[in-house]
């Protein structure tokens, strides 16, 4: 469904804040625009109030994908059902992209714009997204970055739900660290290994020639 694209705003606003590494670029009504991507005319309303109002909203989202995360779906699900309640949507059928010569209209639906600031009307889209993409695939879709320190939040889209990483960088990484860990424990294992047959060695009573 088209809803379940807006599932993104919410990765988005998520990952504006990295807590592992004491990082934040949600600090401007600049950065708050940027989070809008192409829906200019939304973000346009944006002041420095939306700064702060979106921050505790990324709070409140993040819970969402910490308990998804955690295999708690009846609490994730109750803290995204929360948000909705607070930042409601006002759907509507939308035709702006043809499909044919005749002009037909490809009918899909679409979110209203009526919020009261930008920060409401961001977080009803991403919230509203954010259920469809829930209810469509699973609370176990929704998934943080297990690459660390790296603490981002993603949806997990893979046809045998394997996703684990945020990114193939962040994939890369993790491959990279394991494998460097597997080589020192087996470093350490020889090392042990080698100390042992020295000892055993050592220790063993010479016999008369």
């Amino acid at each position: 469904m088209e809803l379940a694209y807006y599932s993104d705003y919410a990765v988005r606003l998520v990952n504006t804040e990295q807590p592992e590494r004491g990082t934040d670029s949600l600090t401007s009504v600049e950065a708050v625009r940027e989070l809008f991507g192409p829906a200019q005319q939304a973000a346009r309303r944006a002041t420095d109030s939306d700064v702060t109002r979106l921050r505790t909203v990324r709070s409140r989202l993040r819970a969402v994908f910490e308990a998804a995360d955690a295999g708690d779906e009846v609490l994730a699900v109750d803290l995204l059902n929360a948000l909705m309640m607070e930042f409601p949507v006002s759907p509507q059928i939308s035709g702006h992209e043809y499909r044919d010569d005749n002009g037909r209209p490809d009918w899909h639906m679409h979110i209203a714009d009526h919020a009261a600031n930008a920060t409401a009307g961001y977080t009803a889209t991403a919230c509203m997204g954010l259920a469809f993409h829930l209810t469509d695939l699973g609370v176990d879709r929704l998934g943080i970055c297990q690459a660390q320190p790296c603490r981002n939040v993603y949806l997990d889209t893979s046809t045998n739900r394997s996703r684990r990483y945020c990114s193939d960088r962040c994939a890369t990484r993790a491959n990279v660290a394991a494998y460097r860990a597997r080589k020192r424990l087996e470093s350490e294992r020889s090392a042990r290994t080698g100390r042992t047959a020295e000892t055993t060695q050592d220790s063993t009573p010479a016999t008369d020639r």
